[in-house]
Formats: structure tokens, C-alpha cells, sequence
């Protein structure tokens, strides 16, 4: 038996507990080009929250009601009916929020363990540190010596962004909310931190420690960090638009003071996904693994402990409980 999550209502709001249901399904028996992947960790993002609304305009199709909440997914293999894979294999699935899934061979991955642990894959060398890899250094084209301000500078993206940026010789200006928070972006080499929970407005922090303006923004949260650096910018500024986490739980549209600058200052804006660069990822998981290996970039994560709790985990986003990745281990 798997023990799936499925959307059972689409969140209003803030998701709660009743949105969502347990359910023990029955798999059923494999055909030619499955497997059945036993998964030891599932991934709960910020992303999901859009796929959740049913008249979202996503770049991804939303979840369909009363189906499972799919996701990344790290596990082994413990039956196949596959050519390309054996049992006791070690993959990266988007099964999502299951316990065990039956996958075909074209959904999975098989992952070069490097002797580095599995919880590596779900953050820092998997989807999240690909993505703050392309979105500092392809799409805002980051160089060293230039100042960088990163939002949600604590979470999985941002902390990632923060250490690259710091390896490749940036100036790195971090936002994170509280204490704890702002020590361990500190603690990640970032040269100044914005503590947005601080009385002082964002963009008056920022002003403050970027007199002279911000070369890159990258942006994970939108809302008023998005305004700030749109405020703050220099001219032929570039800015990477990875996330906008202030407005996913939210009906109001956004509303931005200060983007008239786009025009002033010829700021370059682009959105990106990170299967804009599958094709590139070995070249990530190269760099990104001689980095570890160097010591210049460090693995963080907040971690629930079971099936049963995967839904906490996911409201934890909300409420700024993860430092770093944040991953349910089943």
C-alpha cells in the first residue's frame, strides 16, 4: 500500500489541514518500462501553492482536485520492469507527496551518489541549487565585483544564490526576517543583511548598505523587496525573477511603486524556470560539486520526519520555518 496526499479542497488563502487528505492506495503491478521507487525523501516548495488554485495563470498545469501532489521525490528502487534500471537503484522522481510511487523509466533519473548524502540531491545539488546556479550566473549574468541583492536570502534558493555569488567574487546583500535568520545569511558570507521584520522599510535598508545602487536582484519573494529593487537599482541593472512567495496566498494583485524605473535605469527583467536549462546541468553539477568539495558552499536544510507530517512541512513555507531546503523524510 502508498500512502499518497491529495488535494481534497483548493486552498483559500493560507493552506490549512482540511485542504488536503491521507489516502492508502493500493499500487498496481508493474508494466514493461516501470518501476516502483520507494522514496526516502519528498520535497515541499513554494511553487506548489499556485498549482494548488485552480485559476492561477501558472507556468505549470495545476493539480488536478482530489489527485496526488507531485513533486521531487529522492528513492530507490525496489521492483523494476525496466531496461535501464535495477532494483537498489538510487533516483530522483516527481512522484511527489508518496511514500512509494510505480513510475515509468522516462520520469526518472538515476543519481551518481559522489559519496555525498541523499538529502544533497533534494536542495543544494537538485532542483534548487540548479536553479539559483542558472538564475545568478545565465540569466542575470552575474560577474564578479558587482553588488547583488538576493530576497529570502535564508530559504533554499536564496542561501544557495548567497554562496555563489560569494564564491565568484560578488558584493552580496541578503534579506531574511528575524534574528536567526539574518545570523545564518551572515554566516554564509553575505556582506550586509536586511532584516524585513526590522521597523525600517526594506528599501531604506537597502538604500543604506547599496548607496550606490544594485547591479543584480534576484528575486524569490516580489512585494515590496521587488519595489526596493526596482528603487534601487543602477542603471542597465539585470534582475532574475525566480519566485514571488509575498503574493502566492494572496487575491489582491501586486502593486509596485517604483517600477517605472525599468525604463529610467533600461533594467534588464526576465522570468525563468529551471527546466529552461536541463540541458545544462551537468555543467551545475560539475561547479556545484568541486565547490562543496572546496568548502565555498555549504548544505543546509530543514528537515520533518514523516509521511504524515509532509503537510506541516508545507505550511512551514508560509510561516518562515525552514532555514534552507526544506525536506519531509519518510
Amino acid at each position: 500500500m502508498s500512502k499518497q496526499w491529495i488535494l481534497k479542497n483548493r486552498p483559500d488563502g493560507l493552506p490549512k489541514d482540511s485542504d488536503f487528505e491521507l489516502k492508502e492506495v493500493e499500487l498496481p503491478g508493474l508494466k514493461q518500462g516501470e518501476i516502483k521507487v520507494r522514496n526516502s525523501y519528498v520535497s515541499v516548495d513554494p511553487y506548489m501553492r499556485p498549482k494548488m488554485s485552480a485559476n492561477e495563470d501558472s507556468y505549470t498545469e495545476a493539480y488536478a482536485l482530489h489527485g496526488v501532489i507531485d513533486g521531487l521525490s529522492f528513492g530507490e528502487v525496489v521492483e523494476s520492469a525496466s531496461d535501464r534500471f535495477e532494483k537498489g537503484d538510487l533516483v530522483i522522481n516527481f512522484s511527489g507527496w508518496v511514500d512509494e510511487a510505480v513510475v515509468s523509466e522516462d520520469k526518472v533519473k538515476k543519481v551518481d551518489m559522489r559519496g555525498l548524502p541523499e538529502v544533497y540531491f533534494m536542495g543544494i545539488l537538485g532542483m534548487t541549487g540548479a536553479t539559483a546556479y542558472f538564475g545568478l550566473l545565465h540569466v542575470a549574468r552575474a560577474r564578479p565585483g558587482e553588488t547583488v541583492f538576493v530576497s529570502a536570502a535564508a530559504g533554499a534558493v536564496g542561501s544557495t544564490v548567497v554562496q555563489i555569488a560569494k564564491a565568484m567574487g560578488m558584493l552580496v546583500i541578503g534579506s531574511a526576517g528575524g534574528r536567526e535568520k539574518v545570523e545564518f545569511v551572515k554566516s554564509l558570507g553575505a556582506d550586509h543583511v536586511i532584516d524585513y521584520k526590522d521597523e525600517t522599510p526594506v528599501h531604506e535598508q537597502l538604500k543604506a548598505f547599496a548607496p550606490e545602487g544594485i547591479d543584480v536582484y534576484f528575486d524569490n519573494v516580489g512585494g515590496d523587496h521587488l519595489d526596493a529593487a526596482f528603487g534601487n537599482a543602477k542603471v542597465d541593472a539585470c534582475f532574475a525573477i525566480c519566485g514571488m512567495i509575498s503574493g502566492y496566498n494572496k487575491a489582491e494583485s501586486l502593486s509596485l511603486y517604483n517600477f517605472s524605473q525599468v525604463i529610467a535605469k533600461r533594467i534588464r527583467l526576465r522570468g525563468f524556470l529551471y527546466n529552461d536549462f536541463a540541458a545544462s546541468l551537468p555543467e551545475f553539477e560539475s561547479q556545484m560539486a568541486v565547490w562543496l568539495k572546496k568548502g565555498l558552499i555549504k548544505e543546509k536544510h530543514s528537515e520533518v520526519k514523516g509521511i504524515e507530517n509532509v503537510v506541516e512541512a508545507f505550511k512551514g513555507l508560509f510561516e518562515g520555518n525552514n532555514i534552507g531546503k526544506m525536506v519531509v523524510k519518510i
